[in-house]
C-alpha cells in the first residue's frame, strides 16, 4: 500500500461536523490559521507560506468565489473597519470569523436569511458568550456587505441575543484582596501583580508592559493597547514604595518565573494560579481587579468622569453603575441610621 505523504510542519486537520476536512497552521507563537485545499497543492502551500511568515491569512484571495462568505471576509480584512482596530482586537475578531468562515465560507452571502442566523446563534446557546460573539461578528460583516453593495439589507436585524445569567467578570471584594495579600505578601510577584492591577485600574494588557519608563515625576503615562487611549494618573502612594524596592534590571516591573515579559494570556493562566493558592473562587481574574478599582473610586465618591479618567473608559455608561451602587449603598446605610435613631428615640 502506498503511504501517503506526511502534511508540513505545523499542520492539522480534522473533520467537520458537515463530515468536509479542514486543515490548519497551527505554531505556538503564531496565530492558529485555516488552510484551503489539501496538502502540498498550490493554494494550500502559499496560504502556508504566509502563515508561517506570521502574514494575515486570507485564504485563496485570488481563488474565493466572488459573493461567497470567504470573499466577503477576506474584504472585510481589507477594510478601513478592519484596519483601523488595535492588533488585540483584530486577533479577537479574527478568531470568530474564521469560525464562522469555516463552516459557512462557501455559501452566498445574497442567501443568508435571518432565520439562519437564528439557527447559527441557538446552536451556540449553551455559551451565550459565545453565541452572542458570533452574532456580532456576523453582523459586522453583513453591515460591511451593505456597505460594498452585495446585500440591500443585514440579515441579524432582530435576531436576538441569548440571555446570560452572569454579570460578567466577578469584581474583587476587599475580603477577596485581604486573603490574597494574606497569602501572597509584599515582596512576592503575586503581591506586585495584585498591586499594579488594583492602583492603577488597567487591563492586564497594559499591565504586563508596565515599567519604569511609563513613570515620571510621580505620574503613570500609558496608551492603552486595547483602545489607543492614553491615560495618565497619579501614582499611588502605596505602588510607589512596591515599585521603588524592584529591581532596575527590566523593562517590565512583572515578569515570569525565567524573567521574560508575561504575554497577556499567559499572565492570566500564573494570576489564576495565585488566585487558587489563595483558596479563592475561581472566577476572580485579573479583570475583576480593574472592576474592583473602579469601585473603591465610586465608593469614595468620585464621579462617573472622575473614574473614566483613571480607567481609560470611553462610555460614561460603563462606569455608572459603579456610582449608581456606590450611592444606593451610601444611601441604604443612612436610612437605617435614621430609622434606628428614631426607633431609639421613641
Amino acid at each position: 500500500m502506498k503511504q501517503l505523504r506526511k502534511p508540513p510542519k505545523y499542520c492539522q486537520g480534522f473533520v467537520d461536523r458537515h463530515g468536509k476536512t479542514r486543515w490548519y497552521f497551527r505554531k505556538p507563537g503564531l496565530k492558529r490559521t485555516p488552510l484551503p485545499g489539501l496538502p502540498w497543492t498550490p493554494e494550500f502551500m502559499k496560504a502556508y507560506e504566509a502563515a508561517a511568515t506570521g502574514e494575515p491569512a486570507e485564504i485563496a484571495q485570488g481563488k474565493t468565489t466572488p459573493g461567497t462568505v470567504s470573499a466577503l471576509v477576506v474584504s472585510f480584512y481589507r477594510s478601513s473597519d478592519f484596519t483601523a482596530l488595535s492588533d488585540s482586537t483584530k486577533a479577537t475578531y479574527r478568531g470568530i470569523i474564521e469560525r464562522f468562515r469555516v463552516e459557512h465560507g462557501d455559501k452566498r452571502v445574497a442567501h443568508l436569511q435571518r432565520k439562519h442566523v437564528q439557527r447559527i446563534v441557538s446552536e451556540r446557546a449553551a455559551t451565550p458568550a459565545a453565541a452572542n460573539n458570533m452574532l456580532r461578528m456576523i453582523h459586522v460583516l453583513m453591515r460591511h456587505a451593505v456597505d460594498i453593495g452585495w446585500r440591500n439589507d443585514d440579515p441579524t436585524s432582530g435576531v436576538r441575543k441569548v440571555r446570560r445569567n452572569s454579570v460578567g467578570f466577578l469584581t474583587w471584594e476587599e475580603e477577596h484582596i485581604a486573603t490574597f495579600i494574606k497569602k501572597h505578601p509584599h515582596g512576592t510577584r503575586a503581591h506586585l501583580a495584585l498591586s499594579l492591577l488594583l492602583f492603577t485600574g488597567q487591563r492586564r494588557s497594559d499591565v504586563v508592559r508596565m515599567g519604569r519608563q511609563h513613570i515620571k515625576d510621580g505620574w503613570l503615562s500609558i496608551t492603552q493597547q486595547k483602545t489607543g487611549q492614553l491615560v495618565t494618573i497619579p501614582v499611588h502612594d502605596q505602588l510607589a514604595e512596591i515599585i521603588d524596592a524592584l529591581p532596575r534590571d527590566n523593562l517590565t516591573f512583572i515578569t515570569t518565573g525565567q524573567g521574560k515579559p508575561f504575554t497577556p494570556a499567559g499572565f492570566t493562566n500564573w494570576f489564576r494560579e495565585m488566585v487558587k493558592e489563595a483558596g479563592l473562587p475561581d472566577g476572580l481574574s485579573p479583570h475583576g481587579l480593574r472592576k474592583a478599582t473602579c469601585r473603591r473610586l465610586a465608593e469614595a465618591g468620585c464621579s462617573p468622569h472622575e473614574i473614566m479618567a483613571i480607567s481609560g473608559h470611553k462610555s460614561l455608561s460603563e462606569v455608572t453603575r459603579y456610582t449608581i451602587a456606590a450611592s444606593r449603598r451610601d444611601m441604604a446605610k443612612k436610612a437605617m441610621m435614621t430609622f434606628n435613631t428614631k426607633r431609639a428615640s421613641e
